[in-house]
């Protein structure tokens, strides 16, 4: 079930007024979001409920275990190393198999090796990659110390399958989202408001940023090889903006869903795209994700406490393993791997980066230095964008070059639209002056602009209507392949 769909308006009401009017013990709340989240993600493909199920029950019984061996460390680890293979054996077999085979077939094709090795066909799950991670998480965590095994089945499913931010995240950490279905809740009208707003936020990112840029984007890609540098640099600052209100904007309508039912999820973007640095990028960007990976495999790797040259090895490690992450190509992996490399110089030369406060902060706009600074952190991801939406290798390199080289329209232009341009303005505005909130809508009860209620209601119905004459063609969202 897609958020920007029809049948998600009519299933997100029902099931908030069960939630908060029907079943108020703690009990039959979460067995409700169980069986909304059951239906939510069977409404896609009923048959893959069979693999959150095995998930869940896996990871929850490897909870039970390493505290049952509770002082036998061989044995807790054993089960924990258990946990990661099966649920990482499930996502490699769905999602890797046959790129994995292919690969192989490919290289050992180079030496005059042919193998027959069959592949595949199957369809990918929806969301696998982000339920799995999370399932993981607790095993680990469990394992660790930092949090203590739950007895609670029905909580533990609703923890792995809470619908909202089932299928796209944001990843969320058994420390911060179990404890919420063990204790009661209770229904705070202004939290409920905000979720709200956050909600329309991220549906003004998704339908008029994301759908529209896709529109003229689509038409670009498709006919890339006849058309002119300028045309091409089009489409890369379109798909920059796609993917961030595509990605952005259903983390936005998660978070503010979650709001509605009493639950708080992390932040999974914080204004990326106001970034002074490609490492300050990525403490801004997907952040569920890349602390996922900075817990489980950075640190234990030795982080950044080593020697320079072990700092640059577990960055490519991690880039490579988040560009695989992504998805089953070379081309995610060479993403990975090119941001890795522009991280390796910052480490390399000891360029500091971490900053107390976003960019210009007390004043309305950046002084030079700092606007230098987003352009071109802007420029560098921009860039690997492009290797992430091409197809293959030699597509990215082939339309990067372009860019460079191809001054001239070889074959029929693409019309330039004005929509996509006007309405990534807007939010650009929006999100400058909202940097240092949560939101791009979030509005504090001393907001001097938006403290009377008519203002504030002629602002939603202005965005309501907006998105319903100008969204783009309906389109599920990105991350959905992984």
């Amino acid at each position: 079930m897609l958020f920007n769909s029809f049948e998600f308006m009519l299933f997100l009401p029902i099931v908030f007024l069960l939630y908060w009017k029907v079943f108020k013990k703690l009990s039959q709340q979460n067995l409700l979001i169980v069986v909304a989240s059951y239906i939510f993600y069977g409404w896609w493909n009923w048959r893959f409920l069979f693999l959150i199920l095995i998930t869940t029950l896996f990871s929850y019984g490897s909870g039970l275990a390493i505290e049952h061996f509770q002082g036998d460390r061989h044995r807790q680890k054993m089960v924990s190393i258990g946990n990661i293979i099966l649920n990482v054996g499930i996502l490699g077999i769905f999602k890797y198999y046959n790129f994995f085979v292919e690969s192989l077939q490919e290289l050992l094709s180079l030496t005059g090796i042919h193998l027959d090795w069959p592949t595949m066909n199957i369809i990918l799950p929806v969301g696998i990659s982000f339920y799995t991670f999370q399932a993981l998480s607790y095993s680990i965590d469990v394992y660790r110390g930092k949090i203590q095994a739950t007895h609670d089945l029905v909580a533990f499913f609703a923890f792995i399958s809470f619908f909202p931010q089932l299928v796209a995240g944001p990843i969320e950490r058994a420390t911060n989202l179990l404890p919420q279905f063990i204790k009661p809740r209770m229904f705070d009208y202004d939290t409920a408001v905000d979720g709200c707003r956050q909600i329309l936020w991220g549906f003004f990112k998704k339908c008029l940023i994301a759908d529209v840029c896709a529109m003229s984007l689509n038409n670009i890609w498709m006919d890339y090889q006849h058309q002119s540098g300028l045309v091409l640099l089009n489409g890369a600052i379109l798909f920059t903006f796609q993917i961030y209100g595509d990605f952005s904007g259903y983390s936005d309508i998660a978070i503010g869903t979650a709001k509605l039912f009493g639950i708080r999820l992390l932040n999974n973007f914080n204004y990326p795209y106001f970034s002074r640095s490609i490492p300050e990028f990525w403490r801004r960007w997907h952040i569920s994700l890349m602390t996922w990976f900075r817990d489980y495999i950075y640190f234990p790797l030795g982080g950044s406490r080593c020697p320079k040259w072990k700092t640059i090895r577990n960055t490519f490690i991690v880039f490579g393993i988040s560009g695989i992450w992504h998805g089953a190509n070379w081309t995610f992996v060479s993403w990975g791997l090119y941001h890795a490399y522009i991280l390796s110089a910052f480490i390399y030369f000891g360029i500091h980066t971490k900053h107390d406060h976003p960019a210009a902060y007390g004043h309305l706009l950046p002084n030079r230095k700092e606007a230098t600074q987003m352009l071109y952190t802007f420029i560098l991801v921009a860039i690997g964008w492009i290797i992430f939406r091409a197809e293959s290798l030699p597509q990215a390199w082939d339309y990067i070059s372009r860019i460079f080289t191809a001054f001239t329209d070889a074959g029929p232009k693409i019309s330039y639209q004005k929509r996509p341009y006007l309405f990534i303005f807007v939010m650009l505005v929006i999100e400058w002056l909202q940097r240092t909130r949560p939101h791009g809508l979030y509005m504090p009860a001393d907001s001097s602009i938006f403290s009377k209620q008519p203002v504030r209601w002629c602002l939603y119905i202005v965005m309501i209507l907006t998105i319903m004459l100008f969204k783009g063609a309906q389109g599920e969202f990105i991350y959905f392949q992984f």
